[in-house]
């Protein structure tokens, strides 16, 4: 799976529609092999990632959870303390 693609659900604050469309835009890339398409394909690039960006709306507006929405900030220092171990100090 690609890296750069996040879990998106149960965030508080709630995703934003312009992180399901990055999301969507980097599943597009992954899956097709372009990071930017040529013209002749880049119509239907477009439209895919379009279409990805309204499904994952579309699911994200569906799925429920009792689960306590996770902290960013804390996901995030998670994420810093866990590249600080696998890859040290810069």
């Amino acid at each position: 799976m690609c890296r750069n693609i996040k879990p998106l659900f149960n965030y508080d604050p709630p995703v934003t529609y312009d992180e399901m469309e990055a999301a969507s835009l980097q599943f597009v890339r992954k899956v097709s092999g372009f990071t930017k398409p040529s013209k002749a394909n880049e119509e239907a690039f477009n439209l895919a990632v379009e279409e990805v960006s309204e499904v994952v709306r579309k699911l994200m507006d569906s799925l429920v959870t009792n689960a306590e929405p996770r902290n960013r900030e804390v996901e995030a220092e998670r994420a810093r303390e866990r590249n600080q171990k696998r890859f040290g100090r810069a």
